[in-house]
């Protein structure tokens, strides 16, 4: 599944044609994609103007003139593609034509700035919602979502916080939405390796334990390390274009590719790049997931 890089990549590559620009258009070609399509999914859309489009954890977010929030998520195997009158498309040495069989696009928006913007999903995991923005706070698919990452609030003392006590796995932890929402399999195993910290560590070892009978809660060392790790991976992934494993394409049809850049995840079996360490990268299943760990630096 996408994760927030490629995410933030989509909507900096949606948000010169569609930002400011009027939906002329809105089709949805078939009832459903994950979850049904709302009866006045259409009508909502259309005739409005797109005043802004942002970015929560793994969500892209149109703001609409009339109040409206569109709310997409890519799913497994969602994109975006931007169609232009001249066909433009961004040249680069990862770039991979789209098909031409439209089977698989199932909404279509043609915006006022010239674009048609084109969401094509073979497999349909991903899905779309008309939600007003005075209930965006009620909405279930957003309420629960823990701080961004990247974002001015999140820091070492917040995680910390949101570790305190908690006997999972640091791992599982970051991969909780509530503690901190975007981060993926991909990205949580980068950061790990990067801050050298186990994902098998127990989550509680963020935060001080404090005296008896008055609370810790104070970032650790490891703690403060993990989220400069966090933000450094992101940042990097986001400049890259997000990594393509699979399915991700930007809107230009170009592959990511930070996944040129991995330090650990699908490394299983070299040498861990971390200078001086000597590790081999291994692989085990955890919680369901593959984790990509150098035990020999990683504590």
């Amino acid at each position: 599944m996408p994760e927030l890089p490629e995410v933030e990549t989509v909507r900096r590559g949606l948000q010169p044609v569609m930002e400011g620009a009027k939906i002329l258009v809105a089709e949805a070609r078939r009832p459903d994609l994950r979850f049904p399509f709302q009866p006045d999914f259409v009508t909502r859309l259309q005739g409005q103007v797109v005043t802004g489009l942002g970015r929560r954890a793994k969500y892209l977010m149109a703001d609409l003139a009339s109040g409206d929030v569109l709310l997409m998520h890519l799913g497994m195997s969602g994109s975006f593609r931007v169609i232009k009158p001249d066909n433009e498309a961004a040249p680069g040495e990862f770039h991979y034509p789209r098909g031409k069989d439209s089977t698989h696009d199932h909404v279509l928006f043609r915006m006022s700035s010239g674009a048609d913007i084109v969401f094509n999903d073979p497999r349909r995991f991903g899905y779309m919602k008309v939600i007003a923005r005075n209930a965006l706070e009620d909405e279930p698919l957003l309420r629960d979502l823990g701080p961004e990452p990247l974002g001015n609030e999140f820091d070492a003392a917040m995680l910390a916080r949101s570790c305190e006590g908690k006997t999972t796995s640091l791992k599982a932890a970051l991969l909780d939405q509530r503690v901190v929402a975007g981060l993926g399999n991909i990205y949580v195993c980068e950061a790990l390796h990067r801050s050298h910290l186990s994902p098998r560590r127990i989550a509680a070892t963020l935060a001080t334990k404090g005296r008896k009978g008055v609370g810790g809660g104070e970032p650790t060392d490891h703690a403060k390390r993990l989220v400069s790790a966090i933000h450094t991976v992101l940042n990097d992934a986001i400049k890259a274009g997000g990594s393509s494993l699979r399915d991700h394409r930007q809107t230009s049809g170009e592959l990511g590719y930070f996944q040129h850049s991995f330090k650990v995840y699908d490394r299983e079996g070299e040498k861990c790049t971390t200078p001086g360490c000597g590790g081999t990268v291994k692989r085990f299943t955890q919680n369901g997931r593959s984790t990509f760990w150098c035990q020999k630096c990683q504590k």
